[in-house]
């Protein structure tokens, strides 16, 4: 059977417009490493937005999968499986969590959490207490209920009308969120660090008072870990590094290390109000994700890793400090571990793309959160020779930009 040739105008002929590629098609991977059609090499710094914690086709994922294809692909949920249940088994162990939902993306691993936490709040207080507070700027997802939780209207315009019950306040602003509780509140929802939002880290005392609020008023609380979790901030999960214990906690992107997966871990209190038939997914739980996901959680939970993840945050703002002493481009660089942001200034506001196509121009790709912030998520084991490299190439591409003005 004949390939058929494609390239980038394919996408225009047949691909809904919902997103808006770069101008290079990527065709292999390895490390932190790409190729495009050309033969264009790029340094990573983007990680598939945190998903490829371990780079691309690492060795041992690719033999995980491999031998996986020769057992088992896919099973309805009238079985389970060992793959599943050995990662489920896993998380339960190194986390605050009794059980665990399955299901193939972050939006649907929130999808889950938030109907569960209104289950509860339905099941043990009453149909009055259902009300969820999430907070401006945060990011949850592209389903009808999750982009109404995520605090950017701009991602709602358009859909309404979109479920109700829902409120937002300002991120890291206790006397707010203190304001808007009350014995109505089923849930607050929140990401220990804004990802789309702009890569804004939780203060501590912030955290600890939401936890505060959340037991005060009988509400759950809800760790967004889409982006933060497995490994990213140097920790297995960012809530082990603030100390704040979550009752729900949601994970995607890094968990399969590429390959599709999603998972809500909670307490067993909470799980007993996702009942038998209250909620489902086709492939959650597939044998191919899991057993990829596990393998991802036993290379990335070993101290070396986490420890690598610290050593390479260092490295990774030395080098943006450096160039921003050369061309004082940045307003703020901050973020955790290998979750990293750099405020462009002023002047440069809504004009992050243009750094990211002078970068692809050098081999480089990166990221943008929002308009005004550069954002790296590269994979957590990514070579200190990669960095510097890459590093190298963004200053270039910033002397680029702000020499054409």
């Amino acid at each position: 059977m004949s390939e058929l040739q494609v390239n980038r105008s394919t996408f225009d002929q047949v691909m809904v417009p919902n997103y808006a590629p770069q101008a290079v098609i990527p065709v292999r991977g390895e490390g932190s490493r790409l190729w495009d059609q050309e033969g264009n090499e790029y340094i990573d710094f983007a990680g598939g937005i945190a998903v490829n914690a371990l780079g691309h086709c690492h060795p041992t994922l690719v033999e995980v999968l491999k031998t996986q294809t020769d057992k088992l692909w896919h099973l309805s949920n009238v079985y389970t499986n060992e793959p599943a249940l050995r990662l489920a088994s896993k998380l339960t162990e190194k986390t605050f969590a009794e059980r665990v939902f399955f299901c193939n993306s972050g939006a649907e691993a929130n999808e889950a959490a938030f109907k569960m936490v209104r289950k509860y709040a339905y099941d043990n207080f009453g149909a009055h207490k259902h009300r969820i507070i999430s907070f401006s700027q945060s990011f949850h997802g592209r389903t009808l209920f999750t982009v109404s939780v995520g605090g950017q209207p701009k991602y709602r315009e358009g859909f309404e009308p979109v479920p109700g019950g829902i409120d937002h306040v300002p991120y890291n602003d206790l006397a707010a969120l203190e304001a808007a509780m009350d014995d109505s509140v089923c849930a607050v929802v929140m990401e220990p660090i804004l990802g789309e939002g702009g890569v804004i880290p939780a203060d501590a005392e912030f955290a600890r008072g939401v936890r505060e609020l959340c037991d005060r008023h009988n509400a759950l609380l809800v760790f967004d870990e889409i982006q933060t979790g497995v490994g990213r901030t140097g920790e297995l999960f960012a809530y082990q590094g603030l100390g704040v214990t979550p009752d729900v906690l949601t994970s995607a992107k890094a968990l399969g290390g590429g390959f599709p997966i999603g998972a809500m871990l909670t307490t067993a209190k909470a799980a007993e109000s996702l009942g038998f038939g209250t909620h489902g997914s086709t492939y959650g739980g597939n044998p191919l994700a899991c057993a990829v996901a596990e393998a991802v959680v036993d290379l990335i939970d070993t101290p070396d890793v986490l420890a690598g993840v610290g050593h390479r945050h260092q490295l990774f703002v030395e080098q943006l400090e450096a160039i921003n002493s050369k061309h004082s481009i940045f307003t703020d660089i901050r973020g955790s571990g290998l979750l990293i942001g750099a405020e462009l200034t002023e002047e440069w506001h809504g004009k992050g793309a243009q750094f990211l196509a002078a970068a692809r121009e050098e081999g480089l790709m990166l990221l943008v959160a929002g308009p005004k912030v550069l954002r790296m998520t590269p994979s957590l084991i990514i070579d200190e020779a990669d960095i510097l490299e890459g590093m190298a190439k963004l200053e270039r591409a910033i002397a680029k930009v702000l020499a054409e003005g």
